[in-house]
């Protein structure tokens, strides 16, 4: 587990190998480019009222 966390936090050789994660968890999808965090985790945060300018939509 150790050896994989490493092989995240280092730089790709090329730039194109690049991918998105979440900021929290590490999650690779569902990955929201505007906050840094996937699905899951917004949804947590934005439940919590940790996200500013974020509402839960009712109609």
């Amino acid at each position: 587990m150790a050896k994989t966390s490493q092989k995240v936090r280092k730089a790709p050789k090329y730039k194109v190998r690049e991918h998105n994660r979440c900021k929290v968890c590490g999650r690779p999808h569902g990955y929201m480019r505007k906050f840094g965090l996937c699905r899951v985790c917004f949804r947590e945060l934005a439940s919590k009222g940790e996200l500013p300018g974020v509402t839960k939509s009712s109609w």
